[in-house]
């Protein structure tokens, strides 16, 4: 009889979007000739770059010609996308990363989930609460932590994000291993100064855990005093894997391509105490479960660094900026305490009230749709999430349907 990997089991049924779908679609029934306007994914509508269009297209028909066809390619992604990664990203804002350090993969949700697995089994693992779900659950199905008790799973380390410290983390009081960060942070919109992120680098030289660095934002950030890297401080080389995409950078959502760079200098301990490297651990695994992404795909994602693309890019990115800007502005004008909208395509939102009654009322009252707080964990209770990506006439109709909805 074979039998399963109980883990599994201690898996908190994950009724948040499926609630979502369900009360939408109720809604959507009993009012078929009421518009939807959705805010509540974090999924891009704009169309794909130009530049990376015609790059896709020239990939395809290489792909149709037999002096150019490539068959199977490098599972760490091709040398010429890999190289201008290096170059653009990292070596141009004084980040040493090289293109041997960088891997190009399908989502930067598969490697924040996937990476986990290279590292022992009983790791203390810190999260932030509100929290990307999936960083919580990889760590519950590989066996790190006991039963949930009160929405939290016991053996976790949870680090408090509130508006007392600026939805930006303390350092935890007790030994953690691997430490998962985003910044622009999602759900909460919020972002880290140098001198704070510099403090994280710090803790983790200081007690020989590794950061693990979710920037798949970085592109929203404007403000130049920002990190757009956490390689932008010094030592996070020996502490630090960061994970980055091309889905919001440039609408990848549906074409698939981001990465994840792994500086050479970063080590693990075995049970021995023996050092090991991380970027060999991580090679050897990407090349044993990753085929690599489609040469396509590849060629589209290089174009993001011609000089067309980064203009179009900025053009999309300033986009959803806008629609940021206008959100956070409304929502302030009615009085709500909001974080994120700067730097940020997410506006966590102050409902003052329970995140399901207040999607409820967005949703009956104005037929519009957010992401409940407390779906992110226990310190998201109270808050909504509201996206920018979506048409600019959407968000000002959206915006003008709940000023009226909450005048009521």
């Amino acid at each position: 009889m074979i039998q399963m990997n109980e883990n599994y089991l201690k898996l908190q049924a994950s009724y948040l979007f499926s609630d979502i779908a369900r009360r939408v679609a109720d809604f959507q029934q009993a009012n078929p000739d009421k518009e939807i306007i959705r805010l509540g994914i974090g999924d891009v509508t704009r169309p794909l770059p130009p530049a990376c269009i015609e790059a896709f297209r020239k990939g395809v028909d290489e792909m149709a010609d037999a002096a150019t066809f490539r068959g199977y390619g490098p599972e760490q992604g091709y040398a010429f996308l890999r190289e201008k990664i290096a170059q653009h990203d990292f070596q141009s804002r004084g980040a040493d990363i090289s293109p041997e350090e960088i891997f190009v993969s399908d989502g930067a949700k598969c490697d924040t989930g996937n990476i986990q697995e290279i590292f022992s089994v009983h790791a203390k693992i810190a999260v932030p609460d509100p929290v990307y779900p999936v960083y919580v659950d990889t760590n519950v199905m590989a066996g790190r932590t006991e039963f949930a008790e009160n929405g939290r799973y016991r053996g976790l380390v949870y680090m408090d994000s509130t508006k007392e410290n600026a939805f930006i983390p303390e350092i935890p009081k007790e030994a953690a291993d691997l430490i998962y960060l985003c910044f622009p942070n999602n759900p909460t919109g919020a972002a880290i100064s140098k001198e704070e992120l510099k403090k994280w680098v710090d803790f983790a030289r200081d007690s020989k855990a590794l950061i693990l660095f979710d920037a798949a934002y970085e592109s929203f950030v404007r403000d130049e005093n920002l990190p757009r890297s956490v390689y932008e401080v010094q030592g996070a080389r020996e502490v630090a894997i960061e994970f980055r995409s091309f889905s919001k950078t440039a609408g990848f959502t549906g074409t698939r391509c981001a990465f994840t760079v792994v500086p050479k200098e970063c080590m693990v301990w075995d049970s021995k105490g023996q050092k090991h490297s991380v970027h060999q651990l991580w090679n050897r695994r990407h090349g044993t479960k990753f085929n690599g992404v489609s040469y396509p795909v590849q060629k589209a994602a290089e174009a993001v660094y011609t000089p067309a693309g980064q203009e179009q890019t900025k053009t999309l990115i300033d986009y959803y900026l806008k629609n940021a800007a206008l959100i956070r502005q409304a929502m302030t004008d009615l009085g709500f305490d909001c974080t994120g909208g700067e730097n940020s395509p997410y506006i966590w939102v102050d409902g003052r009230r329970d995140s399901w009654e207040f999607f409820d009322l967005l949703l009956n009252k104005a037929g519009v749709v957010c992401t409940p707080g407390a779906g992110f964990g226990k310190c998201g209770e109270g808050y909504i999430r509201i996206s920018a990506f979506n048409d600019f006439e959407n968000v000002e109709k959206a915006m003008g349907r709940i000023k009226e909805a909450l005048a009521d």
